[in-house]
């Protein structure tokens, strides 16, 4: 399989990096996820680090993302998914435990500040590609039934079958959602502005190291960018 990053994407923010981050041969199943939700816990208070005491809207974290969506099309009120979970710890909800990987992404976008999704690596159909979407890509999200097609020029990431996530990490589709049965996963960590790039570093790292303690596997990580638009994981 192959990330790629389109040129058109690249024409909208040529400062842009993604972190790709491969596990395979992974467990996502645990009788006893007691040292996920400290794992989570513990990313929830250095979450209340990034927030301050400023509005919430004018946080830089969630500020910076709101001014990347205004660059390619969006739905009114969609957001990023870094600002989802830092709005649930400003309510004082927080963040359940889902899955030793979704728990395990979700601590390092907490701690980091920074968007983090995965996927099935065995059920994205050809090449995965961060590009803007056509607006005719089929897209099923978690608790529907009926395909929700991103706008047309909506930045989307999509394979052969459709669209894999919407509004760049807004929302993901059901088809390539991590699951108990996964084996393979690929994760991205985003960067749009080139900024805090220690940071976002520092986060891709922290995530190869946090999958190979907590569940094993061959993990390995690549940096995308202008000058390294595709990579290639066997």
């Amino acid at each position: 399989m192959r990330i790629i990053l389109g040129q058109d994407f690249l024409e909208i923010f040529p400062e842009s990096k993604i972190g790709v981050v491969v596990a395979k041969n992974v467990q996502n199943s645990t009788e006893d996820n007691s040292k996920f939700e400290q794992l989570l816990n513990e990313a929830h208070e250095k979450a209340k680090l990034h927030l301050g005491e400023s509005e919430f809207s004018k946080n830089k974290i969630v500020a910076s993302w709101r001014e990347a969506f205004k660059k390619f099309k969006t739905k009114k009120g969609n957001r990023s998914s870094i600002e989802a979970l830092l709005k649930r710890v400003d309510n004082g909800r927080g963040v359940g435990s889902i899955s030793p990987l979704v728990d395990i992404y979700n601590s390092i976008s907490l701690e980091f500040g920074v968007p983090c999704g995965g996927e099935d690596i065995d059920k994205i159909s050809g090449d995965m590609k961060l590009t803007l979407a056509t607006g005719n890509e089929e897209f099923i999200t978690l608790g529907s039934e009926k395909s929700e097609p991103p706008l047309e020029n909506e930045l989307i990431y999509k394979d052969e079958k459709g669209a894999i996530c919407r509004c760049w990490n807004w929302r993901e589709a059901v088809r390539t959602m991590l699951t108990n049965e996964t084996k393979n996963a690929v994760f991205v960590i985003e960067n749009w502005n080139g900024e805090d790039l220690e940071n976002f570093e520092l986060a891709l790292i922290t995530l190869k190291k946090r999958l190979e303690d907590y569940i094993g596997g061959d993990v390995q990580y690549e940096i995308l960018d202008s000058n390294n638009t595709i990579v290639e994981f066997n």
